[in-house]
């Protein structure tokens, strides 16, 4: 089965199994996991951060960063199509009683900043307060490029804002752009990373910030569900995907150019950012691309504007056959 749905679908190597059945484990809610506590050591240090939380998934991970930062009746600043709005179900309102205040992304991903100094609520009782920026890299796949990032960072300390970014891919933006993840990472006061992405870890992501955030957050991880105990055999996975799975993210942005190419190729109207290749669709041809291409073993999620992900369990092989049986399609219409 060829899966170009999301990087979401890999699945664990060989060799990361191995690593975590092999895993030295303890009891994480008494902070004596060797493994998770050895995985969090390491994306503190990558990150230039103080300390990091190991959460069992992304969702958690954003909710508990906006917990953290925020109080009820807080207000944060998040871009209208941000994962952490749009799709993470509510849950910093409904469970945490903080407003959103979305505003529209510009076309490179990023929010502008004067828009952002627009949407600040004065000090006034009649409004939430504003006490967070919160960005998203990479956005649909799009690298914030860093000057922006250490525009948003000025912006901020000049607003007393917290800043925090939605960092699922930020690998992807950091080896696309062929930077160390700390030149990033500097831009922002806490950032999240998604190990059971284009890493390719089973489950698990990761909250990093300053020692005192993240003691704090570690409470609100706790209250939201998420404490776990051996966690060290899924925390394996993650060491090894940062000691092994970050560099080959090249090979998914290289494999997405050249999916573009060839399906550019067929006169489809595509865009690619990083590991994103982003296809037009006719109406008439969403549903029958999806049946014709699971009925060849290959799943895409399509739609008028159909995301097609690689990943490490897509090779340049398997992107071939995708090629060659959307040129069958198109012919057999």
């Amino acid at each position: 089965m060829i899966d170009l749905r999301s990087d979401t679908v890999t699945r664990p190597s060989p060799a990361m199994l191995s690593a975590m059945v092999s895993a030295r484990t303890g009891d994480d809610v008494y902070g004596d996991d060797p493994t998770v506590n050895a995985l969090e050591a390491e994306a503190a240090r990558l990150s230039g951060k103080q300390a990091a939380l190991f959460l069992p998934t992304g969702t958690q991970a954003n909710l508990v960063a906006l917990l953290t930062h925020c109080q009820r009746g807080d207000e944060y600043i998040v871009g209208q199509q941000a994962h952490n709005y749009k799709y993470e179900a509510g849950g910093a309102a409904v469970l945490g009683s903080i407003q959103p205040q979305p505003i529209e992304a510009a076309e490179d991903g990023s929010l502008p900043l004067d828009k952002v100094a627009a949407a600040i609520k004065p000090d006034d009782i009649h409004f939430a307060r504003t006490r967070l920026l919160s960005l998203e890299n990479t956005f649909g796949g799009k690298v914030l490029p860093v000057g922006y990032l250490a525009e948003a960072w000025s912006f901020t300390r000049d607003h007393q804002l917290a800043l925090h970014i939605d960092g699922a891919r930020i690998f992807n933006a950091a080896v696309a752009l062929d930077l160390p993840l700390e030149s990033l990472t500097r831009y922002c006061d806490t950032f999240t990373i998604c190990l059971s992405k284009g890493l390719g870890t089973p489950v698990g992501s990761l909250l990093c910030g300053d020692a005192d955030f993240i003691q704090r957050a570690r409470r609100w991880r706790k209250m939201t569900g998420g404490g776990m105990r051996q966690a060290g055999i899924l925390a394996a996975a993650g060491l090894y995907a940062l000691e092994n799975n970050v560099m080959r993210l090249k090979e998914d942005h290289d494999n997405a150019r050249w999916l573009a190419e060839q399906l550019g190729e067929l006169d489809i109207n595509v865009s690619q950012h990083t590991n994103m290749v982003f296809a037009q669709l006719p109406p008439e041809q969403v549903a029958p691309l999806k049946a014709w291409m699971q009925a060849r073993n290959i799943l895409l999620s399509t739609g008028p504007v159909t995301r097609l992900v690689t990943h490490l369990d897509v090779d340049r092989a398997a992107l071939q056959q995708v090629v060659k049986q959307w040129k069958a399609f198109l012919a057999a219409r």
